[in-house]
């Protein structure tokens, strides 16, 4: 570990590591096959890439996405180690290149696509070279059981047999224990040693919200946001050119980002969230995995994901950088029935199915849970917690409310329709509507007929949802949509169970002027939040020139240093967070005399 330490503080500028980050590098450089389950933000990377610099020899980097390959691979330049990857958005002659310096033992570290790596020919190269390491990220990728599984993935079982002697460190943000046991089976037979580091994001505030006019419910959100970058996400390729477009016309500046765009257009947009300070990205779960952009200041969901694990990840890519962040989302019935009907449609086998089923069950309970948020989310990977004070039912908490008298007037009407009709038509009974649709179909002499006239109609929805959620109805996903009774009906209508519901709440309007970058800490004094702005925007300028993110020229937290420290001399320089000897002589200089600047005309 001495030799880890000073690896640290030489290449990469950090004085010591982050919590998690010790057992994992000293059971890698044991060479021992580990599974590293940490939050997005904790730094898996430097899991493998410290190891990679004091084991010697070839690493192999398994990354799906060729963004998050090419970011890291500048990342590792601009610190000093001559990093490579192969990948198809590439020229053959750059590839060839590559290569060349990885054969030669120019390159500690390669980051390849799976598909790429687990060729014959590819596999058959690299036998022949000083493989010391393997690094799979994203490592869930590889289970079937998990948020986000890859086809292309699955051939990396192969790996402990076309290299029985390397270890395989595997790492993920997101793995319940199902998942976990997966990916050890599938790499290396399911020896080697697991990690896992608390779950808890403790600076992203979540809140909830049922659907009613998402378009207002999204702009009053980002009201708070007009200067941030952030992801919205949507359910549909359309939704999300459209949304776009919206927030455009809003003034907002949005970009989409969807499988189904050229792919030009689509790593354009990406490149210009990257490296844009404002930009908001509108974006199907297409678009995410690997993207390492600390500053985003929110994710928005326009429609339900798909189980805890996909939400905790695709909120995962907020606040990275530690400062405080917001996770919102909508969902609603016509959400659950569609995922319901994605799952059913599938082609997976009906245990996987019944799997996922199980899983959006779960999510559904989340959102209408009446307990703190990060509670429930943290108590679904495994993980105790006290309230956490930073959700919404914990900053404005709620009753729940004896529903048993309305449950059984909404599974009455389910019963007495058939069991073919939805929540709409359902809650039009309820309240007595004369509708054409009602009164053609003869609903209107039902005896529940305008029985439920005490409440209006967002109560109603509430209540079907959260009956649908309990189980005590399910909505027909092989049919219209429509609401069906299940086993547990019974127990209202015999008075064997009770129905406590969660009311829906005026939702207070959010607090404007949160605190929420580094520029806005208490101890940074009105010329050091000056400094820094200077830094961010000579960051800027250095990325957009070298083309790549602006975090891999530095960190918010690096720049927070400059200004408070005011470094003056390369020796002073040295001493700030993330400046490692490279940094320090690529860099140093051009950081050096902005600050000398800067202070002269203070």
């Amino acid at each position: 570990m001495a030799d880890a330490h000073r690896v640290l503080r030489d290449v990469f500028g950090y004085e010591s590591f982050r919590p998690g980050q010790t057992p994992v590098i000293e059971a890698v450089l044991a060479g021992r096959n580990v599974l590293a389950v940490m939050p997005t933000g904790a730094g898996k990377s430097l899991c493998f890439q410290v190891p990679a610099l004091v084991r010697g020899g070839l690493t192999l980097v398994v990354s799906p996405l060729v963004a998050l390959m090419q970011d890291q691979v500048a990342a590792l330049r601009l610190a000093g180690v001559e990093a490579e990857t192969i990948n198809s958005s590439r020229s053959r002659e750059d590839n060839v290149l590559s290569w060349r310096r990885v054969a030669s033992g120019g390159a500690p570290l390669l980051y390849l696509a799976p598909e790429r790596l687990m060729t014959e020919r590819m596999i058959a190269a690299l036998q022949r070279l000083p493989v010391s390491l393997i690094a799979v990220d994203e490592a869930h990728c590889i289970s079937q059981w998990g948020p986000s599984f890859r086809p292309e993935y699955e051939a990396l079982s192969g790996l402990r047999h076309h290299f029985p002697h390397v270890p395989i460190v595997a790492l993920t943000a997101t793995a319940d224990e199902t998942t976990r046991a997966d990916i050890a089976g599938r790499l290396y037979g399911g020896e080697g040693q697991q990690f896992v580091t608390s779950f808890d994001r403790p600076n992203i505030n979540l809140t909830v919200e049922m659907k009613q006019e998402w378009k207002k419910q999204l702009l009053r959100f980002l009201e708070s946001h007009r200067q941030d970058s952030g992801i919205v996400y949507c359910l549909s390729r359309k939704k999300a050119d459209e949304t776009a477009a919206f927030l455009v016309e809003k003034g907002f500046r949005a970009l989409p980002y969807h499988a189904g765009m050229e792919m030009g257009t689509r790593n354009r947009n990406q490149d210009i969230f990257l490296t844009d300070p404002s930009t908001i990205i509108v974006a199907t779960i297409a678009f995410g995995m690997g993207i390492d952009k600390p500053d985003v200041r929110f994710v928005f969901h326009t429609d339900i994901p798909g189980s805890l694990e996909a939400y905790y990840q695709e909120i995962g890519r907020a606040g990275r950088d530690g400062a405080p962040a917001d996770a919102f989302m909508l969902y609603g019935l016509d959400d659950i029935r569609l995922r319901r009907r994605f799952i059913a449609e599938s082609n997976a086998e009906d245990d996987h199915k019944r799997r996922e089923h199980k899983r959006l069950d779960t999510l559904i309970g989340f959102c209408e849970a009446p307990e703190c948020r990060r509670q429930t989310l943290l108590a679904y990977f495994g993980e105790k917690s006290a309230p956490c004070g930073n959700c919404d039912v914990c900053q404005n908490p709620v009753e729940l409310t004896d529903g048993t008298r309305e449950a059984g007037l909404v599974i009455d009407a389910v019963a007495a329709t058939g069991e073919r009709y939805g929540a709409a038509h359902i809650i039009d009974i309820l309240l007595g509507h004369h509708s054409e649709k009602i009164i053609a179909a003869g609903h209107d002499k039902l005896p529940m007929f305008g029985a439920g006239i005490a409440h209006k109609k967002d109560p109603w929805r509430a209540i079907i949802r959260q009956l649908v959620s309990s189980g005590f109805m399910e909505i027909d996903i092989g049919g219209f949509g429509g609401l069906r009774l299940t086993g547990k009906s019974a127990l209202i209508t015999s008075g064997e169970s009770e129905f406590r519901y969660r009311p829906p709440v005026a939702k207070p309007q959010r607090k404007e002027g949160r605190e929420r970058s580094g520029s806005d800490e208490p101890d940074f004094t009105s010329s050091q939040a000056a400094l820094f702005a200077t830094l961010k925007r000579l960051r800027l300028t250095l990325a957009q020139a070298r083309g790549v993110p602006p975090y891999v020229i530095f960190s918010d937290k690096s720049l927070a240093d400059m200004a408070r420290h005011r470094p003056v001399s390369r020796a002073e320089f040295a001493e700030m967070h993330g400046v490692g000897q490279a940094k320090l002589k690529d860099l140093g200089d051009i950081f050096i005399k902005t600050i000398k600047e800067s202070s002269a005309g203070r």
